[in-house]
């Protein structure tokens, strides 16, 4: 189904996409730089996104892997939020679907190999920093099983 007929179209789980620059803290004290990360994180998207895409209604999981430039200031849960709400009514209707979300930071003298990563995770490890990871499913159990 194409959007031009007036039609939606399904998403295909998993969706894999890289974000580049510095995250933002939901505790920043500019708001334009939290909602110029909120977008960026949106333009992101387009590329995995078929057009006339609908926000999901089932349960989602989240991979977020950041690789700072340096050693990473601040804390790592709190550029959590700005993601998730950049992603909630674009990717999934409500907030309330996320059933697990998995974070992690990989600073430059802290990386870890990866057994056997995408090409868009491989892109994002080979890749200029600062950029954030993004992986979404609509298994949240996938890794145990």
């Amino acid at each position: 189904m194409s959007s031009m007929e007036g039609m939606t179209v399904e998403l295909d789980f998993p969706l894999e996409f890289v974000v580049s620059g510095t995250a933002v803290s939901h505790q920043a004290k500019r708001r334009e730089s939290v909602d110029r990360w909120k977008s960026r994180i949106r333009d992101a998207t387009v590329e995995v996104l078929p057009e006339g895409h609908f926000a999901t209604g089932g349960p989602v999981s989240v991979t977020l892997f950041y690789f700072p430039g340096s050693e990473m200031a601040g804390d790592i849960d709190n550029i959590v939020k700005p993601i998730l709400d950049a992603l909630c009514q674009h990717i999934y209707m409500d907030d309330d679907q996320v059933e697990r979300v998995l974070v992690q930071k990989f600073e430059p003298e802290k990386m870890f190999q990866f057994g056997s990563p995408s090409s868009i995770l491989e892109g994002a490890i080979v890749g200029d920093k600062p950029l954030l990871y993004v992986r979404l499913s609509d298994n949240p159990f996938e890794e145990l099983e």
